[in-house]
């Protein structure tokens, strides 16, 4: 399973955590909710855990556990700044469908 991470969200994450170093990891998972049944999660960690896949590039580290990680096969991690507003944006070729704000998916 491969997973991505463009400049673009590699670039914010090294930011964010520059700010952080307590925390020098940004964890990405899936969970229950939302309102297409799935949902990503994200949150600044202090350390990986050892089943974890690890994605690092231009100084930003992401995490995924073993679990969230079969429902994002192949995806593509970037971030986005329009109108709308900034966020991390996740684009999962395995998502069936997903919510307005791109938050939550179902499989």
């Amino acid at each position: 399973m491969t997973v991505t991470v463009t400049e673009r969200a590699a670039n914010r994450i090294a930011e964010i955590v520059k700010d952080d170093p307590a925390n020098p990891h940004l964890r990405v998972s899936v969970e229950g909710g939302g309102c297409s049944g799935f949902q990503y999660r994200f949150d600044l960690v202090p350390q990986r855990d050892a089943d974890d896949l690890v994605l690092e590039k231009n100084g930003a580290s992401v995490l995924i556990d073993p679990v969230s990680l079969q429902y994002m096969e192949d995806a593509e991690i970037d971030f986005v700044d329009d109108l709308i507003g900034a966020a991390f944006k996740i684009k999962n070729p395995a998502a069936t469908a997903s919510c307005g704000c791109g938050t939550s998916f179902s499989i």
